[in-house]
Order: structure tokens, then sequence, then C-alpha cells
């Protein structure tokens, strides 16, 4: 299995499939809910707030596009939009484009393609920099805490074993809201939920992936951090 993921016996049944530049479509009545992001007296994220729950529903489908007048969910606005949801993501699995670095206690692996800028790594210096310094306890325990509240699972510690710590999570969709921001971050998808992709191959199962929700990521259907950057007039 790779890194996160779960095994086959605590997997539900529910699945988001991306439908041709259309919207995500979700089965299995997973949970759907908002989670804001929130800061320290220094500016750092460094945790999450529990916000709105939705009814949980067998079957919905959440905008991919960006332009629904009804979100999360998709009211057919990608049709006179003209979307383009061509998926570009590599089909590459995590382990196989890491960056690795070697602490004293943990090991850090980092999939910097997969980063959606949600900031929880910078706190007291950096992962990087806490996981080089990891025999400190406390440094170990904020960097395996940084790392568990990274959203797209860039960001994975290791035990000396060689075993991931995870968040162990249930299956569960959150939609991350940043005060300050001018558009919402990415969908979270917790707890190993398959992603089927339009094509009908599935992309590689995971305990945290975040998909785009702005139509503007480079990366689709994965959110690359474009919701942050300035979008162009005219």
């Amino acid at each position: 299995m790779g890194a996160g993921q779960r095994s086959p016996s605590r997997q539900k049944s529910g699945k988001v499939q991306v439908l041709k530049n259309g919207p995500y479509l979700v089965s299995g009545s997973i949970p759907l809910s908002e989670q804001t992001i929130v800061r320290d007296a220094a500016g750092c994220p460094f945790a999450w707030q529990q916000g709105k729950v939705y009814p949980v529903t067998e079957v919905y489908s959440l905008c991919r596009c960006g332009r629904s007048k009804t979100m999360p969910f998709c009211n057919g606005a990608h049709v006179q939009a003209g979307f383009d949801g061509t998926e570009t993501s590599s089909r590459n699995r995590y382990m196989d484009t890491v960056e690795t670095i070697e602490g004293p206690a943990i090991t850090l692996t980092d999939n910097r393609p997969l980063c959606v800028h949600a900031g929880f790594c910078d706190r007291e210096g950096g992962i990087w920099n806490l996981t080089r310094q990891s025999d400190d306890p406390e440094r170990r325990r904020t960097a395996i805490e940084e790392a568990a509240n990274c959203p797209s699972g860039r960001l994975v510690v290791w035990d000396k074993e060689g075993r991931p710590i995870e968040p162990d999570f249930e299956q569960s969709i959150v939609l991350v809201e940043e005060p300050g921001e001018a558009l919402s971050g990415p969908i979270w998808l917790r707890g190993c939920i398959p992603v089927e992709s339009a094509d009908g191959e599935l992309y590689e199962l995971r305990n945290r992936v975040t998909l785009c929700r702005c139509g503007r990521s480079r990366n689709k259907p994965f959110c690359d951090g474009s919701h942050k950057a300035p979008q162009k007039q005219g």
C-alpha cells in the first residue's frame, strides 16, 4: 500500500467520479462539511475549525468549474461557461516523485506538486527544519502535527520503522475555507475515498487528497493552489 492508505477491511463504499468537463459526482453517503483554517498570533495556520455540516445524502454533485450559483453544489454552470475540465494530473504514485528528508527520529516525504498552500508547514521554523531537529520531542511533535494538518497529503511523516504517521480519518469530504482569501480553498477528501477519472481509471488511493473547486488548477482534478493566484481581468 502507498503512503497513507488503509487496509481494505477499513475502507467504505464511497466514491468520487470526475465527470468530463463537469462536476464531481459523489456517491456512497459521504458526509460533507466546511472547515476553516485557524491562524495563531504570528499569522501561521495551526488548526482547523469545524463549520457548517451538510445533511447526508446518498449522491450529490460538487461544482468543479467555480461558477455555480448554488455552491458547493453543481447547477450546470459549466455547460454555459464552456468549462474545460481536462484532467492533467500525472498518474504517478505518491512515492514515485517525493523528496525525502531524514531526521534523527522521523523521516519526512515531500511531494511538492501536491501543495495547495494551506501553510500549516511554516510554523516554528518549518516542518523541514523540525524534522532535522526531531531528536527534540517537542519539535518532533510539532512536525507530526504539521504534516497531519496538510490537507493534500503532500507532506507525510514516517517513523524509523518506515510506517506513515497519518490521521485516522473516516470517509468524509471537507470544503476548505480560509478567511481573507478571494476564493475558497480546495475540496479535501479524507479516509481513502476512491477518485475515478473521466476515463474510468482510478487515481492512487490515499488517506487525504485535495480536489480543485475553482476550475483554474493546472493539475486537474487535484488542487495546485491556483485559487490563491490573482485572477486576470478582461
